[in-house]
C-alpha cells in the first residue's frame, strides 16, 4: 500500500524481501484510538515466527550487496526518506495522535525531529572511519577499519513511534547494515509511515523489512536468530532483561530501558521554574516518556511554597484528545496503561498523602477513552511503591530532602539512572550535581525529558545495558566493527 489515505478499517501489510505482503497467518489485530476507542487507526497483521524468520533471511541476503553499495547513494536514500517525512508530516502527525495520543504540535514535531535524526546520519555516516596508528616499521602500514555487522533488528515502544526507530535504523542502515523492524502492537501505523518512507526512498528490496505483530509470536525469531548480530531495544527493564539473556554472546544488545527521574528543587530554586520543569518533564506527554518526571526531591524549607504553586498550575491543566488545540494532558495510550496507573494512585492513596488527581475521566468527552487526571502525592518515603516503581503516567511524587547530600542520596536510591534534573541558581550545586548524581543523563535547570539528537543518549544502571549509546556520533558505533589491519609493502 503506497497511499498516505487512511480510513478506519484500511488494513496494512508486513514489508518483507521489498514486498508488502499479509502475514502467513492469515489474522489481523485491530489500532484503535486512545482518546476515543470506536476509532479504529488500522488493522495490522498478526505476524507468525514464519513471517519473522522471512523478514530476517531477506535481510541476510540483502547484506552483501546492501553493504557494498557507496555510501553516497545509501546516504542518497536516507535524505530521500527525510524528504517523505517532511512531505507528509501533517498526515502522519494526525495518524500519530490518533494512535498514541499525544498533542497534535507534538506529534508533528517528532515527525520533523525524526527527519532531521534521518539527515544528521546521512551525513556524520559519510565521515565515520578507522584510524591510522604510528609504528616503527617504514614498510608498514597499521590502520583500523569499520565494516557493518550484518543484520539488525529494531524493536521500538509506542510513546515515540516515529523519533525512536528512526534514531535507531538511520545509523544502522548507512552503516551498511540491514533491518528488521518491529514496532510497538499499540502504535504500528507511525513505524509503517516511517518503512514507508525508506521504501519511497528506494531502499532495495532485503535491507529494510517490516514487521508487526505480538512479541510472544515473533520476537524470539527476530532476536535469537544466528543471523542476528544486533538488537536495538527500547522498552521495558523486564523485557530488556529478557532478551539480553536470551541472545548469543556474539549477538550485541543495545537497551534503553525504564527510568524512575528526579528532579532536585533546591532552596535557591525559582519555584514558578521548578513548578514548569515539572509540569513540561513529568505531564506534558501524560507522564508516558521513559526520561519523564518521576519524583520531586525538594528542599524542606521551600516544600510547602512549591507544592502550593504547583497544585495551582495542575489544576488549570486542560485535559483532552490530542486533536483539541491547547490541550495539556492527553490519553493514556492504552488500557493495559490506564490500568496500571490507576493502581498505582490507589497504592499511593494507601502509602502517602494524596493532594490531588489520579481520577479516571467519565462523560463527554472523556468516557470513550483512557483520561486520568494528574495526581500528586506528597509525604512520599523512599520505601513506597510510588517512589520506586516506574509508573509510566501523570503521577508526581514528592519526596522532602533535608540538604543537598540528602537529595543527592535518596535521587540515587534506585534501580534507575536514565535521566536527572536540578533547578537551582547555586553553580557549585550545578557543579557537584553532574558529578555525584548516577545518571547517563544530566540535566541543570532543565526538564529531565529530551535529548539532541547529536549528543549521546542513554542510561545507567537497570536503564541500559551500559553497552552502547544511541543518538549522535556515539550512535553509529553500536554498529559497526573493527578490523585492525597490518599491510606491509
Amino acid at each position: 500500500m503506497d497511499t498516505m489515505a487512511v480510513a478506519k478499517t484500511d488494513e496494512f501489510n508486513n514489508y518483507i524481501n521489498g514486498e508488502w505482503s499479509k502475514s502467513a497467518s492469515g489474522r489481523t489485530f485491530d489500532n484503535v484510538n486512545p482518546a476515543d476507542t470506536a476509532d479504529i487507526v488500522g488493522r495490522f497483521q498478526a505476524s507468525t515466527a514464519d513471517d519473522a524468520q522471512a523478514a530476517v533471511a531477506a535481510a541476510a541476503a540483502a547484506f552483501d550487496a546492501w553493504k557494498k553499495t557507496p555510501i553516497s547513494k545509501r546516504a542518497k536514500i536516507l535524505n530521500g526518506a527525510a524528504d517523505y517525512l517532511e512531505a507528509n508530516a501533517e498526515q502522519i502527525a494526525e495518524e500519530l495522535t490518533r494512535e498514541e495520543g499525544k498533542a497534535l504540535n507534538l506529534s508533528k514535531d517528532e515527525v520533523l525531529r525524526s527527519a532531521q535524526t534521518i539527515r544528521f546520519y546521512a551525513v556524520e555516516g559519510q565521515s565515520f572511519s578507522g584510524e591510522t596508528y604510528p609504528q616503527d616499521d617504514p614498510d608498514m602500514i597499521v590502520y583500523s577499519q569499520r565494516e557493518p555487522l550484518g543484520v539488525v533488528t529494531v524493536i521500538s515502544p509506542w510513546n515515540f513511534p516515529v523519533s525512536i526507530p528512526a534514531r535507531k535504523i538511520a545509523p544502522a542502515l548507512i552503516a551498511g547494515n540491514t533491518v528488521v523492524f518491529k514496532p510497538s502492537s499499540d502504535a504500528p501505523l507511525s513505524g509503517y509511515r516511517l518503512a514507508q518512507a525508506f521504501v519511497e526512498a528506494g531502499i532495495p528490496k532485503g535491507v529494510l523489512n517490516f514487521i508487526t505483530g505480538r512479541a510472544g509470536d515473533v520476537g524470539a525469531a527476530i532476536t535469537e536468530a544466528p543471523a542476528v548480530r544486533a538488537i536495538s531495544f527500547t522498552g521495558s527493564t523486564a523485557a530488556g532483561q529478557h532478551i539480553h539473556r536470551s541472545v548469543s554472546l556474539s549477538t550485541r544488545t543495545q537497551m534503553e530501558l525504564g527510568g524512575k527521574n528526579p528532579l532536585i528543587v533546591m532552596e535557591d530554586a525559582d519555584l514558578d521554574r521548578a513548578v514548569d520543569l515539572t509540569i513540561k518533564g513529568g505531564l506534558s506527554l501524560s507522564g508516558q516518556a521513559c526520561t519523564g518526571t518521576s519524583r520531586v526531591l525538594v528542599m524542606a524549607s521551600v516544600k510547602a511554597a512549591y507544592t502550593e504553586k504547583l497544585l495551582a498550575k495542575v489544576k488549570t491543566l486542560k485535559i483532552g484528545s490530542g486533536m483539541t488545540p491547547g490541550m495539556d494532558v492527553g490519553p493514556l495510550a492504552t488500557r493495559k496503561q490506564l490500568e496500571t496507573v490507576l493502581g498505582y494512585v490507589e497504592a499511593g492513596k494507601s502509602e502517602a498523602t494524596h493532594l490531588c488527581g489520579g481520577d479516571r475521566l467519565g462523560g463527554e468527552p472523556y468516557d470513550k477513552g483512557f483520561y486520568v487526571s494528574p495526581a500528586v502525592f506528597t509525604g512520599v518515603t523512599q520505601q513506597m511503591r510510588i517512589a520506586r516503581e516506574e509508573i509510566f503516567g501523570p503521577v508526581i511524587a514528592i519526596i522532602e530532602v533535608s540538604s543537598y547530600a540528602d537529595a543527592i542520596a535518596k535521587a540515587n536510591d534506585t534501580e534507575y539512572g536514565l535521566s536527572a534534573a536540578i533547578v537551582t541558581s547555586n553553580p557549585r550545586y550545578a557543579h557537584d550535581f553532574a558529578h555525584d548524581i548516577q545518571s547517563g543523563t544530566v540535566k541543570i535547570n532543565r526538564t529531565t525529558t529530551g535529548n539532541l539528537i547529536n549528543a549521546p543518549f542513554g542510561g545507567l544502571k537497570q536503564s541500559s545495558t551500559s553497552t552502547f549509546r544511541e543518538s549522535g556520533r556515539a550512535g553509529l558505533e553500536f554498529y559497526t566493527q573493527i578490523k585492525t589491519v597490518y599491510r606491509g609493502c
